[in-house]
Protein backbone atom coordinates (compact mmCIF):
# COMPACT_ATOMS: atom_id res chain seq x y z
CA UNK A 1 0.00 0.00 0.00
CA UNK A 2 2.80 2.44 0.79
CA UNK A 3 4.38 1.81 -2.57
CA UNK A 4 1.02 2.29 -4.30
CA UNK A 5 0.35 5.62 -2.52
CA UNK A 6 3.84 6.82 -3.42
CA UNK A 7 3.17 5.99 -7.06
CA UNK A 8 -0.08 7.97 -7.13
CA UNK A 9 1.56 10.89 -5.34
CA UNK A 10 4.29 11.08 -7.98
CA UNK A 11 1.71 10.79 -10.73
CA UNK A 12 -0.33 13.66 -9.32
CA UNK A 13 2.75 15.86 -9.00
CA UNK A 14 3.63 15.06 -12.63
CA UNK A 15 0.14 15.69 -14.02
CA UNK A 16 -0.68 18.92 -12.20
CA UNK A 17 1.59 21.11 -14.38
CA UNK A 18 0.18 19.50 -17.51
CA UNK A 19 -3.36 20.21 -16.41
CA UNK A 20 -2.48 23.83 -15.66
CA UNK A 21 -0.93 24.18 -19.10
CA UNK A 22 -3.99 22.64 -20.75
CA UNK A 23 -6.29 25.07 -18.88
CA UNK A 24 -4.15 28.00 -19.97
CA UNK A 25 -4.32 26.87 -23.60
CA UNK A 26 -8.06 26.30 -23.33
CA UNK A 27 -8.59 29.85 -22.08
CA UNK A 28 -6.24 31.46 -24.62
CA UNK A 29 -8.06 33.42 -27.34
CA UNK A 30 -8.22 31.41 -30.55
CA UNK A 31 -8.22 32.68 -34.10
CA UNK A 32 -11.60 32.62 -35.76
CA UNK A 33 -12.29 29.15 -37.15
CA UNK A 34 -11.15 26.98 -34.27
CA UNK A 35 -8.01 25.12 -33.32
CA UNK A 36 -6.96 24.52 -36.94
CA UNK A 37 -6.86 28.24 -37.70
CA UNK A 38 -9.11 30.32 -39.95
CA UNK A 39 -11.49 28.38 -42.15
CA UNK A 40 -10.45 29.87 -45.47
CA UNK A 41 -12.88 29.81 -48.39
CA UNK A 42 -11.16 29.97 -51.77
CA UNK A 43 -12.14 30.64 -54.44
CA UNK A 44 -15.39 32.42 -53.61
CA UNK A 45 -17.55 33.19 -56.65
CA UNK A 46 -20.30 35.73 -55.98
CA UNK A 47 -23.51 36.32 -57.90
CA UNK A 48 -22.04 39.43 -59.52
CA UNK A 49 -19.27 37.17 -60.93
CA UNK A 50 -16.63 38.71 -58.70
CA UNK A 51 -14.13 36.10 -57.56
CA UNK A 52 -12.21 36.23 -54.28
CA UNK A 53 -9.04 34.21 -53.82
CA UNK A 54 -7.64 33.55 -50.32
CA UNK A 55 -4.57 31.83 -48.94
CA UNK A 56 -3.48 31.20 -45.34
CA UNK A 57 0.26 31.86 -45.42
CA UNK A 58 1.55 33.20 -42.06
CA UNK A 59 5.24 33.25 -43.04
CA UNK A 60 4.86 34.57 -46.60
CA UNK A 61 6.26 37.97 -47.53
CA UNK A 62 4.39 38.31 -50.82
CA UNK A 63 1.59 36.43 -52.58
CA UNK A 64 0.54 36.96 -56.17
CA UNK A 65 -2.06 35.32 -58.36
CA UNK A 66 -0.96 33.72 -61.60
CA UNK A 67 -3.86 33.13 -63.98
CA UNK A 68 -4.26 31.66 -67.41
CA UNK A 69 -7.05 33.21 -69.47
CA UNK A 70 -8.43 35.50 -66.74
CA UNK A 71 -6.96 38.93 -67.57
CA UNK A 72 -7.55 40.32 -64.08
CA UNK A 73 -5.59 37.45 -62.50
CA UNK A 74 -2.26 38.07 -64.18
CA UNK A 75 0.16 38.92 -61.36
CA UNK A 76 -2.62 40.33 -59.19
CA UNK A 77 -1.25 41.02 -55.69
CA UNK A 78 -2.97 39.58 -52.62
CA UNK A 79 -3.14 41.65 -49.45
CA UNK A 80 -2.41 40.15 -46.04
CA UNK A 81 -5.30 40.62 -43.64
CA UNK A 82 -6.37 39.35 -40.26
CA UNK A 83 -5.31 35.91 -39.10
CA UNK A 84 -2.52 35.76 -41.70
CA UNK A 85 -5.00 35.29 -44.60
CA UNK A 86 -4.01 36.82 -47.94
CA UNK A 87 -6.86 37.93 -50.18
CA UNK A 88 -7.75 39.57 -53.49
CA UNK A 89 -11.10 40.11 -55.24
CA UNK A 90 -11.27 40.32 -59.03
CA UNK A 91 -14.00 40.94 -61.52
CA UNK A 92 -16.60 40.79 -62.62
CA UNK A 93 -15.14 37.85 -64.56
CA UNK A 94 -16.67 36.54 -67.78
CA UNK A 95 -18.38 33.13 -67.41
CA UNK A 96 -16.15 30.15 -68.03
CA UNK A 97 -13.41 27.96 -66.58
CA UNK A 98 -10.08 29.45 -65.50
CA UNK A 99 -6.78 28.09 -64.24
CA UNK A 100 -4.74 29.79 -61.54
CA UNK A 101 -1.97 29.27 -59.02
CA UNK A 102 -0.55 31.30 -56.14
CA UNK A 103 2.99 32.64 -56.34
CA UNK A 104 4.16 32.56 -52.72
CA UNK A 105 7.52 34.32 -52.42
CA UNK A 106 8.13 33.28 -56.01
CA UNK A 107 7.10 29.64 -55.57
CA UNK A 108 4.08 28.41 -57.54
CA UNK A 109 1.52 26.52 -55.42
CA UNK A 110 -2.02 25.35 -56.01
CA UNK A 111 -4.90 26.59 -53.88
CA UNK A 112 -5.01 24.22 -50.85
CA UNK A 113 -8.68 25.06 -50.24
CA UNK A 114 -9.80 24.18 -53.77
CA UNK A 115 -10.11 20.50 -54.77
CA UNK A 116 -10.72 21.32 -58.44
CA UNK A 117 -7.58 21.01 -60.54
CA UNK A 118 -6.44 20.86 -64.15
CA UNK A 119 -3.30 19.07 -65.32
CA UNK A 120 -0.67 20.35 -67.74
CA UNK A 121 2.30 18.42 -69.06
CA UNK A 122 4.60 19.43 -66.21
CA UNK A 123 2.39 20.92 -63.49
CA UNK A 124 -1.05 21.18 -61.93
CA UNK A 125 -3.31 24.24 -61.79
CA UNK A 126 -6.22 25.09 -59.54
CA UNK A 127 -9.49 25.52 -61.40
CA UNK A 128 -12.33 27.97 -60.83
CA UNK A 129 -15.67 27.91 -62.65
CA UNK A 130 -17.56 31.19 -63.11
CA UNK A 131 -21.17 30.24 -63.97
CA UNK A 132 -23.17 31.77 -66.78
CA UNK A 133 -21.79 30.00 -69.85
CA UNK A 134 -24.42 28.65 -72.22
CA UNK A 135 -22.08 26.01 -73.60
CA UNK A 136 -20.02 24.81 -70.62
CA UNK A 137 -22.15 25.21 -67.49
CA UNK A 138 -23.20 22.01 -65.74
CA UNK A 139 -26.93 21.62 -66.43
CA UNK A 140 -29.74 19.31 -65.41
CA UNK A 141 -29.45 17.10 -68.48
CA UNK A 142 -28.36 13.48 -69.03
CA UNK A 143 -24.63 13.20 -68.50
CA UNK A 144 -21.99 10.99 -70.01
CA UNK A 145 -18.77 9.96 -68.32
CA UNK A 146 -15.09 10.85 -68.72
CA UNK A 147 -12.61 8.11 -67.82
CA UNK A 148 -8.83 8.05 -67.43
CA UNK A 149 -7.75 5.11 -69.54
CA UNK A 150 -4.23 3.62 -69.51
CA UNK A 151 -2.89 1.72 -72.50
CA UNK A 152 0.45 0.25 -73.50
CA UNK A 153 2.23 1.88 -76.42
CA UNK A 154 4.40 -0.59 -78.30
CA UNK A 155 5.74 2.31 -80.33
CA UNK A 156 7.09 4.05 -77.23
CA UNK A 157 7.63 0.92 -75.10
CA UNK A 158 5.74 2.28 -72.11
CA UNK A 159 2.30 2.86 -70.68
CA UNK A 160 0.41 5.95 -71.76
CA UNK A 161 -2.87 7.56 -70.72
CA UNK A 162 -5.86 9.03 -72.51
CA UNK A 163 -9.17 10.52 -71.40
CA UNK A 164 -12.31 9.14 -73.03
CA UNK A 165 -15.80 10.63 -73.00
CA UNK A 166 -18.70 8.23 -73.48
CA UNK A 167 -22.13 9.80 -74.09
CA UNK A 168 -25.25 9.32 -71.95
CA UNK A 169 -26.64 5.82 -72.38
CA UNK A 170 -23.41 4.22 -73.59
CA UNK A 171 -23.16 1.83 -70.63
CA UNK A 172 -26.69 0.48 -71.05
CA UNK A 173 -26.80 0.22 -74.83
CA UNK A 174 -25.30 -2.16 -77.37
CA UNK A 175 -25.06 0.40 -80.16
CA UNK A 176 -21.92 1.51 -81.93
CA UNK A 177 -21.00 5.19 -81.92
CA UNK A 178 -18.97 7.54 -84.10
CA UNK A 179 -15.61 8.55 -82.65
CA UNK A 180 -14.05 12.00 -82.39
CA UNK A 181 -10.33 12.34 -81.54
CA UNK A 182 -9.69 15.65 -79.77
CA UNK A 183 -6.08 16.82 -79.33
CA UNK A 184 -4.71 19.39 -76.85
CA UNK A 185 -2.04 22.06 -77.29
CA UNK A 186 1.58 22.53 -76.28
CA UNK A 187 2.39 22.17 -72.56
CA UNK A 188 -1.01 20.61 -71.79
CA UNK A 189 -2.02 16.99 -71.16
CA UNK A 190 -4.76 14.48 -71.92
CA UNK A 191 -6.61 15.85 -68.85
CA UNK A 192 -6.80 19.37 -70.24
CA UNK A 193 -9.72 19.06 -72.65
CA UNK A 194 -11.97 17.54 -69.99
CA UNK A 195 -10.96 19.87 -67.12
CA UNK A 196 -10.22 23.39 -68.37
CA UNK A 197 -11.73 22.56 -71.78
CA UNK A 198 -15.01 21.24 -70.28
CA UNK A 199 -15.37 18.89 -73.27
CA UNK A 200 -17.61 16.37 -71.51
CA UNK A 201 -19.96 19.07 -70.24
CA UNK A 202 -20.06 20.77 -73.65
CA UNK A 203 -20.94 17.49 -75.36
CA UNK A 204 -23.58 16.69 -72.73
CA UNK A 205 -25.27 20.05 -73.35
CA UNK A 206 -25.08 19.80 -77.14
CA UNK A 207 -26.46 16.26 -77.19
CA UNK A 208 -29.28 17.15 -74.77
CA UNK A 209 -30.25 20.11 -76.95
CA UNK A 210 -30.31 17.92 -80.05
CA UNK A 211 -27.50 19.93 -81.63
CA UNK A 212 -24.90 17.16 -81.67
CA UNK A 213 -25.08 13.42 -82.20
CA UNK A 214 -23.99 11.10 -79.40
CA UNK A 215 -20.34 10.27 -79.97
CA UNK A 216 -17.28 8.97 -78.19
CA UNK A 217 -14.58 11.60 -77.70
CA UNK A 218 -10.99 10.41 -77.26
CA UNK A 219 -8.53 12.89 -75.74
CA UNK A 220 -4.94 11.59 -76.09
CA UNK A 221 -1.75 12.76 -74.42
CA UNK A 222 -0.05 14.83 -77.13
CA UNK A 223 3.36 14.97 -75.48
CA UNK A 224 5.68 12.00 -75.43
CA UNK A 225 8.18 13.68 -73.07
CA UNK A 226 8.96 17.05 -71.48
CA UNK A 227 7.64 19.93 -73.54
CA UNK A 228 10.06 22.03 -75.57
CA UNK A 229 9.62 24.40 -78.49
CA UNK A 230 11.07 23.78 -81.90
CA UNK A 231 10.69 21.38 -84.80
CA UNK A 232 11.46 17.69 -84.33
CA UNK A 233 14.95 16.49 -85.13
CA UNK A 234 16.82 13.24 -84.74
CA UNK A 235 19.78 14.86 -82.97
CA UNK A 236 17.99 17.09 -80.48
CA UNK A 237 15.85 14.35 -79.04
CA UNK A 238 12.80 16.52 -79.74
CA UNK A 239 10.85 14.03 -81.83
CA UNK A 240 7.58 14.53 -79.97
CA UNK A 241 5.44 15.20 -83.03
CA UNK A 242 6.77 12.15 -84.89
CA UNK A 243 6.59 9.93 -81.81
CA UNK A 244 3.05 11.03 -81.07
CA UNK A 245 1.96 10.29 -84.63
CA UNK A 246 3.53 6.83 -84.44
CA UNK A 247 1.82 6.14 -81.12
CA UNK A 248 -1.53 7.48 -82.33
CA UNK A 249 -1.58 5.53 -85.59
CA UNK A 250 -0.08 2.26 -84.36
CA UNK A 251 -1.32 2.01 -80.76
CA UNK A 252 -3.93 4.49 -79.55
CA UNK A 253 -6.39 4.37 -82.44
CA UNK A 254 -6.34 0.55 -82.69
CA UNK A 255 -6.79 0.33 -78.91
CA UNK A 256 -9.86 2.58 -79.04
CA UNK A 257 -11.43 0.66 -81.89
CA UNK A 258 -10.91 -2.65 -80.08
CA UNK A 259 -12.03 -1.55 -76.62
CA UNK A 260 -14.97 0.74 -77.40
CA UNK A 261 -18.11 0.22 -79.45
CA UNK A 262 -17.16 2.57 -82.27
CA UNK A 263 -17.64 2.38 -86.00
CA UNK A 264 -14.28 1.97 -87.67
CA UNK A 265 -15.06 3.47 -91.07
CA UNK A 266 -14.20 6.92 -92.40
CA UNK A 267 -17.73 8.36 -92.24
CA UNK A 268 -17.86 7.77 -88.49
CA UNK A 269 -14.44 9.20 -87.65
CA UNK A 270 -13.47 12.82 -86.86
CA UNK A 271 -10.34 14.48 -85.52
CA UNK A 272 -9.48 18.01 -84.35
CA UNK A 273 -6.82 19.73 -82.29
CA UNK A 274 -5.82 23.11 -80.94
CA UNK A 275 -2.42 24.77 -81.45
CA UNK A 276 0.16 21.95 -81.29
CA UNK A 277 -2.74 19.51 -81.52
CA UNK A 278 -3.91 21.22 -84.70
CA UNK A 279 -0.52 20.66 -86.31
CA UNK A 280 -0.59 17.05 -85.11
CA UNK A 281 -4.07 16.67 -86.59
CA UNK A 282 -2.73 17.60 -90.01
CA UNK A 283 0.32 15.33 -89.61
CA UNK A 284 -2.00 12.41 -88.85
CA UNK A 285 -4.80 13.02 -91.31
CA UNK A 286 -3.17 14.11 -94.56
CA UNK A 287 -1.16 10.86 -95.02
CA UNK A 288 -4.31 8.95 -93.90
CA UNK A 289 -6.96 11.21 -95.37
CA UNK A 290 -9.08 8.26 -96.49
CA UNK A 291 -9.66 7.43 -92.80
CA UNK A 292 -11.21 10.74 -91.63
CA UNK A 293 -14.38 12.46 -92.83
CA UNK A 294 -14.13 15.47 -90.51
CA UNK A 295 -10.99 17.45 -89.69
CA UNK A 296 -10.79 20.50 -87.39
CA UNK A 297 -7.85 22.81 -86.73
CA UNK A 298 -8.21 25.33 -83.89
CA UNK A 299 -5.76 28.26 -83.62
CA UNK A 300 -3.19 26.43 -85.66
CA UNK A 301 -1.90 25.24 -89.01
CA UNK A 302 1.37 24.03 -90.47
CA UNK A 303 4.03 25.43 -88.15
CA UNK A 304 6.63 27.42 -90.04
CA UNK A 305 4.52 27.95 -93.15
CA UNK A 306 4.30 31.69 -92.49
CA UNK A 307 8.00 32.06 -91.59
CA UNK A 308 9.18 33.75 -88.40
CA UNK A 309 10.48 32.16 -85.23
CA UNK A 310 8.72 28.84 -85.72
CA UNK A 311 10.13 28.17 -89.18
CA UNK A 312 10.49 24.56 -90.10
CA UNK A 313 13.78 22.71 -89.99
CA UNK A 314 16.00 22.65 -93.07
CA UNK A 315 14.86 20.31 -95.83
CA UNK A 316 11.64 19.80 -97.77
CA UNK A 317 8.70 21.86 -96.58
CA UNK A 318 5.58 20.27 -95.07
CA UNK A 319 3.78 20.91 -98.34
CA UNK A 320 6.53 19.24 -100.34
CA UNK A 321 6.62 16.20 -98.07
CA UNK A 322 2.86 15.74 -98.44
CA UNK A 323 2.58 16.75 -102.10
CA UNK A 324 1.23 13.40 -103.30
CA UNK A 325 -1.46 13.20 -100.62
CA UNK A 326 -2.50 16.83 -101.10
CA UNK A 327 -3.05 16.27 -104.82
CA UNK A 328 -4.76 12.88 -104.55
CA UNK A 329 -8.32 13.62 -105.70
CA UNK A 330 -9.57 10.18 -104.70
CA UNK A 331 -8.61 10.72 -101.07
CA UNK A 332 -10.54 14.00 -101.00
CA UNK A 333 -13.73 12.18 -101.92
CA UNK A 334 -15.48 11.49 -98.64
CA UNK A 335 -13.85 14.37 -96.78
CA UNK A 336 -16.97 16.11 -95.55
CA UNK A 337 -15.40 18.96 -93.56
CA UNK A 338 -12.02 20.65 -93.29
CA UNK A 339 -12.63 23.37 -90.70
CA UNK A 340 -10.27 26.06 -89.40
CA UNK A 341 -10.92 28.68 -86.72
CA UNK A 342 -8.54 31.24 -85.21
CA UNK A 343 -8.92 34.48 -83.25
CA UNK A 344 -7.97 37.85 -84.66
CA UNK A 345 -5.54 38.43 -81.78
CA UNK A 346 -4.00 34.94 -81.99
CA UNK A 347 -0.24 34.88 -82.59
CA UNK A 348 -0.79 31.97 -85.01
CA UNK A 349 -3.29 33.86 -87.16
CA UNK A 350 -0.85 34.21 -90.07
CA UNK A 351 0.00 30.51 -89.78
CA UNK A 352 -3.67 29.62 -90.06
CA UNK A 353 -4.25 31.90 -93.06
CA UNK A 354 -1.21 30.55 -94.91
CA UNK A 355 -2.28 26.96 -94.20
CA UNK A 356 -5.82 27.60 -95.43
CA UNK A 357 -4.44 29.18 -98.60
CA UNK A 358 -2.19 26.14 -99.17
CA UNK A 359 -5.07 23.70 -98.90
CA UNK A 360 -7.24 25.79 -101.19
CA UNK A 361 -4.39 25.83 -103.73
CA UNK A 362 -4.51 22.03 -103.74
CA UNK A 363 -8.24 21.96 -104.36
CA UNK A 364 -9.58 21.47 -100.85
CA UNK A 365 -12.91 23.00 -99.88
CA UNK A 366 -11.91 24.75 -96.62
CA UNK A 367 -14.24 26.35 -94.09
CA UNK A 368 -12.40 29.13 -92.26
CA UNK A 369 -13.83 31.15 -89.37
CA UNK A 370 -11.93 34.12 -87.97
CA UNK A 371 -13.23 35.01 -84.54
CA UNK A 372 -12.56 37.56 -81.84
CA UNK A 373 -10.02 36.78 -79.13
CA UNK A 374 -6.63 35.15 -78.96
CA UNK A 375 -4.83 31.92 -78.12
CA UNK A 376 -7.03 30.98 -75.17
CA UNK A 377 -9.29 28.27 -73.82
CA UNK A 378 -12.09 30.82 -74.05
CA UNK A 379 -11.92 30.42 -77.82
CA UNK A 380 -11.14 26.70 -77.88
CA UNK A 381 -14.22 25.78 -75.84
CA UNK A 382 -16.32 27.80 -78.25
CA UNK A 383 -14.64 26.18 -81.27
CA UNK A 384 -15.51 22.75 -79.87
CA UNK A 385 -19.10 23.86 -79.35
CA UNK A 386 -19.21 25.10 -82.96
CA UNK A 387 -17.44 22.12 -84.51
CA UNK A 388 -19.12 19.18 -82.75
CA UNK A 389 -22.63 19.92 -84.12
CA UNK A 390 -21.23 19.62 -87.66
CA UNK A 391 -20.17 16.01 -87.12
CA UNK A 392 -22.04 12.86 -88.12
CA UNK A 393 -25.32 14.64 -88.85
CA UNK A 394 -26.26 12.19 -91.58
CA UNK A 395 -28.31 9.48 -89.85
CA UNK A 396 -26.21 6.71 -91.40
CA UNK A 397 -23.00 8.35 -90.13
CA UNK A 398 -24.41 8.60 -86.61
CA UNK A 399 -25.09 4.90 -86.55
CA UNK A 400 -28.86 5.32 -86.40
Amino acid sequence: MLRSRSFYAVAVLFLLPLAATARAQENRPRPEGGRSGPQVVSPQVDEDRKVTFRLLAPQAESVRLSGGDMPQARNAELTKGENDVWEVTLGPVDPGAYRYTFQVDGVSVVDPRNPQTSESNNNVWSLVIVPGSEISDLKDVPHGAVAEVPYYSKSLQRFRRMHVYTPPGYETSSEKYPVFYLLHGASDSDDSWSSIGRAGIILDNLIAAGRAKPMIVVMPAGHTGPFRFGPPSENSGNRQVDQFTEDFVNDLKPFVEQRYRVHNDRAHRAIAGLSMGGAQTLNITIPHLDEYAYVGVYSSGVFGIAGGGRAAAAGPSWEERHQEALDDAERKNGLKLLWFATGKEDFLLDTTKATVAMFEKHGFDVVYEETEGGHTWINWRQYLADFAPKLFQNSAEAGE
